[in-house]
């Protein structure tokens, strides 16, 4: 997250560093105790609800403890000013999204992210690095704004709940955010335990937590 010396600064100007959003939009600090942070509750751990609505919203409050995690937030920015970092701290040096969300010409994203992680210059990486369209934008919003949001295909890239799903489970980018690098901290548990929450929460009815609830 930090650069210490010039080359590497002047790397992270070539990528968008895909942690962020307009500074008016930063998330908050995460308070929670590591321990807490980067734990998920299981599937199974939901099976004492028998009213599937119930249990449906109850799964994707869960779940939104990835999707609203830095490692996953930040790459969905409503702005054109990235962030990173675990206080949403806007992007050293500063970079833009351009018009296909992969930075402008001669400063491509993947210019500087390569399709894994750099350690010693502390660059991330994983393939077909990139920004999330404004549309899916996240940062900033409630669980049960983003769970309406995905289930949205037009602000969802298009896809189908079945596609939501097979993204959330496979996806190589989706899957850095729990192999961040070079001492970033993790989503909460693992990318086969989420796409499992998200499977579990489209077969019970893909049902929305109330505004106000929080994971």
């Amino acid at each position: 997250m930090r650069a210490h010396h010039e080359p590497v600064r002047r790397a992270w100007v070539l990528g968008v560093w895909v942690l962020g959003t307009g500074a008016c939009h930063r998330p908050s600090p995460v308070t929670r105790p590591l321990a807490d942070r980067t734990h998920l509750r299981t599937v199974q751990s939901f099976d004492t609800l028998a009213d599937a609505p119930t249990r449906s919203r109850a799964l994707f409050l869960e779940a939104s403890r990835v999707l609203l995690h830095p490692r996953c937030a930040n790459c969905h920015p409503s702005g054109d000013t990235p962030l990173q970092g675990m206080q949403g701290a806007l992007h050293d040096p500063p970079v833009v999204r351009g018009p296909e969300e992969e930075g402008v010409p001669g400063m491509e994203c993947q210019g500087c992210h390569q399709d894994h992680n750099l350690e010693l210059a502390r660059v991330p990486g994983a393939p077909q690095w990139h920004l999330a369209p404004k549309v899916m934008a996240w940062v900033g919003k409630t669980p049960h704004q983003v769970c309406e949001q995905m289930k949205d295909p037009a602000r969802n890239g298009g896809r189908t709940l079945a596609q939501i799903v097979d993204h959330n489970t496979n996806d190589k980018l989706v899957g850095w955010g729990w192999a961040p690098g070079h001492d970033r901290e993790p989503a909460p548990g693992t990318q086969k335990g989420f796409g499992a929450l998200i499977a579990a929460w489209v077969e019970s009815g893909a049902g929305c937590p109330p505004e106000g609830a929080a994971p």
